[in-house]
């Protein structure tokens, strides 16, 4: 648990310094002031889809599959309820930098989805049968 923890730390320091380069470089209009706030939302339904994957596999290892599917529908919907919320209340009714706040949450997105998937497919040794 500690080593996925910390390749999460390090990849959300990593994203969050490209970003904050990015929007220094190229202003407002690229990177959306949220942007912070998408990446740290990203990092904390990552670090949820995994407690509940190493939960479900804790208490039976054949319910793995189980646990990070129900993981991935957790980051996605808790994904989509953040980002409806902001277009209602918010970005979608002025309009302002919803298309940058857009492109920066399916990037993030889909970075964390790959992050995830590195870390499940390193790890994958010691759930294969010998023989």
């Amino acid at each position: 648990m500690p080593r996925f923890l910390l390749h999460l730390a390090l990849f959300t320091l990593a994203l969050a310094a490209v970003l904050y380069l990015l929007g220094s470089q190229l202003g407002p209009h690229v990177i959306h002031p949220y942007a912070g706030r998408v990446l740290l939302l990203m990092a904390v339904l990552t670090a949820a889809t995994y407690y509940i994957t190493a939960r479900v596999t804790a208490a039976n290892k054949d319910y793995f599959i189980a646990g990070y599917f129900g993981g991935v529908v957790l980051r996605f919907l808790g994904s989509i309820l953040v980002l409806g919320i902001y277009l209602y209340r918010a970005g979608g009714v002025r309009g302002e930098g919803t298309m940058s706040l857009l492109i920066t949450f399916f990037v993030l997105y889909f970075l964390y989805a790959g992050f995830e998937i590195w870390a499940i497919l390193s790890n994958l040794r010691p759930f294969s049968k010998s023989g």
